[in-house]
């Protein structure tokens, strides 16, 4: 049983930081100020995302 939780809360906490590479314009850009026409991210820091 201690092996099915450890299982279980290693796959919650390996699938939390898959997540956080998913995210455009984290951390030190402040998060997505807007989407262009074409589909790019702008930053709240005025840089862009593909």
């Amino acid at each position: 049983m201690k092996k099915l939780a450890l299982i279980l809360v290693m796959g919650t906490l390996v699938s939390f930081y898959a997540d956080a590479g998913r995210k455009p314009c984290s951390g030190s850009k402040g998060g997505i100020s807007h989407c262009t026409a074409g589909g790019k991210f702008v930053c709240n820091d005025d840089s862009w995302f593909y």
